[in-house]
């Protein structure tokens, strides 16, 4: 079918060997690629109840139809697993530059199971994959082993595109349980700990490189649209505001909400808020905008820090959920120094909302005598050492290393420590954003603000944050359309400008299928199905899609609280909704 390879490959690295297969134009019609494609190949092909570090886990990337072409927020991929951090669904996004190249390999997915004897980089190319020894960059920060993985495994090819590579740092080579995939230096498949099941297979690097390219439908109709497109947004207010300030626009929006979490979940709002602001950083420091592959957003900061103890360090960064997990919830009151931990989880490989979430929760368990060990809030140098801890499974770092519901139960910190099924919450207070409490509980992979975006119509006033009534027939929408752009797979910061209608226009001209809302609908309800089928048949239970009870018994310095009726309340409808009976569970 138009706008696909009709191919994937398997990588079995016990074997060093590699298996291309065509793929029927029936399932793509069905799936649309991307996550469709990749949560249906788990659910067939992953054994139920695998150990997720395990050589029987299948990694899968895969880019999505609208990759390396002309249209706009195409350049990602997506990493699809069995999490080693929650037991559940596991996906994880990246953009940059990179995309491209794994789309050029040809495959609409690539697949690898097993595990290799010995540290490994692996370079894909369309007609297969090829196996090199990796020991000289096992030990690597993320960043080195992507230079030396081009430098080393990369040759020039006539008629290749620029060649790419997804690596991990130290933390996901000891398999700590939140590492991250990186690509373009700083961009990163971050959550879920994605990074520690290529450690766990021995992959240090993959190296992809190709010519491909994907036949459109209508060619000259999917040129016209993206030129049509940019004309008419590339100049507007949303491309406007990311330019100028990114993600870290948002502190001072969250702050403003009481939404900004604060010294571990206990304050809505920062007092330092000001010094850790997106303003704050564009005036102190070198601060550009950066943006991935087709893209007129330039969401990113290519940063210079101009002074202090940093002073020259260069990063891209940090993101409006870093500046919250260390300067909110760590209360680190000084940007630069928050670059300066962003740079050291990226280079160690590991999400920094996790990262920022385990240290602010040992931070409490010093305060509430459960650890021995020298942390306080604010204190960067000390926060930076466990970071480093926690990468080498090193001390109280092996504790951590292994996840926040591990470290709760360990020190008798259950009642306080903050995540759902495993996965630590984003920046978005839910005792603010009640909407925002629901897309935490309903997730398939825990967490995660990425699946609706539902801070957005919330602070907008498309509908009242405090409003429980009707709030998950929105939510629902919402989820369904951004479950079509993680199956093409394109940036969320899109969202306001591809519309159901502009999706299916586009989709159109790129595979020629019949694509209107309806059709469009039906394929996300069916991903939003197969995932949650995948996490029920891997052990979720009903008490799973809940908050943690701190969010109803504790309410912000501002009074607002979440209560478990609002909560149970937005859960039986979105349940309804979704057809999926009293308990969760799919009917069909």
């Amino acid at each position: 079918m138009r706008g696909f390879y009709n191919r994937i490959i398997t990588i079995d690295l016990s074997s060093s060997s590699a298996t291309i297969e065509k793929i029927e134009d029936g399932i793509l019609e069905e799936c649309l690629g991307g996550k469709g494609l990749a949560t249906r190949l788990l659910l067939e092909r992953n054994p139920v109840g695998v150990d997720p570090l395990s050589p029987e886990n299948h990694l899968i990337f895969a880019t999505g139809s609208f990759c390396g072409g002309p249209l706009w927020g195409g350049s990602r991929y997506g990493v699809y697993t069995k999490s080693p951090q929650t037991g559940f669904y596991s996906e994880s996004y990246s953009g940059g530059r990179v995309p491209e190249a794994i789309d050029a390999t040809g495959f609409d997915a690539i697949i690898f199971v097993g595990q290799a004897d010995r540290p490994t980089v692996v370079t894909i190319e369309p007609d297969g994959a090829s196996f090199h020894d990796g020991t000289d960059l096992w030990g690597m920060d993320s960043i080195q082993a992507e230079e030396e993985a081009i430098a080393q495994f990369s040759t020039d090819v006539e008629g290749y595109r620029k060649p790419g590579a997804v690596t991990i740092g130290p933390a996901g080579e000891n398999m700590v349980k939140f590492a991250l995939i990186a690509n373009d230096k700083w961009r990163c498949a971050g959550r879920t700990g994605a990074g520690a099941v290529m450690g766990s297979k021995r992959v240090k690097a993959i190296v992809f490189r190709g010519n491909r390219k994907r036949e459109y439908f209508d060619p000259q109709g999917v040129k016209e649209f993206a030129r049509q497109f940019s004309k008419e947004n590339s100049q507007g207010p949303a491309a406007k505001s990311y330019k100028a300030m990114g993600t870290t626009q948002m502190v001072a929006v969250m702050n403003a909400f009481d939404a900004f979490p604060t010294k571990y979940w206990s304050q809505g709002t920062c007092d330092h808020w000001e010094k850790i602001s997106g303003e704050t950083y564009r005036e102190e420091h070198d601060v550009k905008p950066s943006a991935c592959a087709k893209c007129f957003m330039a969401c990113g900061r290519k940063a210079t820090i101009k002074k202090g103890r940093h002073k020259d360090l260069q990063i891209e960064g940090p993101e409006y959920e870093t500046i919250y997990s260390f300067g909110g919830l760590c209360m680190v009151d000084d940007i630069a120094e928050i670059a300066y931990l962003n740079d050291l989880c990226d280079r160690l490989g590991m999400d920094t909302i996790s990262a920022g979430n385990l240290c602010g929760l040992a931070i409490e368990a010093k305060i509430r005598g459960k650890i021995d060990y020298e942390i306080e809030y604010g204190n960067v140098d000390k926060i930076a050492r466990l970071l480093e801890m926690i990468a080498a499974r090193e001390g109280i770092g092996e504790v951590l290393a292994n996840g926040i519901i591990y470290a709760s139960n360990l020190w008798g910190l259950e009642d306080i420590a903050i995540h759902v099924k495993g996965l630590e919450p984003a920046g978005y207070e839910p005792r603010t954003l009640k909407g925002m409490g629901l897309t935490y509980g309903t997730s398939p992979r825990g967490a995660c603000h990425l699946r609706t975006t539902f801070y957005k119509p919330e602070l907008t006033g498309l509908i009242p944050p405090d409003q429980v009534r009707d709030k998950a027939l929105m939510l629902i929408d919402y989820e369904n359309r951004l479950n079509i752009f993680d199956t093409l797979v394109l940036c969320r910061f899109y969202r306001d400008l591809y519309t159901w209608e502009k999706l299916g226009s586009c989709l159109h001209l790129v595979t020629g299928l019949q694509t209107n809302q309806d059709f469009m609908e039906k394929v996300a309800v069916n991903i939003v199905n197969m995932t949650r089928k995948f996490n029920l048949q891997e052990g979720l239970q009903p008490e799973d899609d809940r908050l943690p009870k701190r969010f109803h018994k504790e309410a912000l310095p501002s009074g607002k609280t979440i209560s478990s009726e609002d909560m149970e309340h937005m859960l039986k409808d979105y349940y309804q909704l979704r057809g999926w009976g009293e308990t969760g569970i799919p009917i069909s």
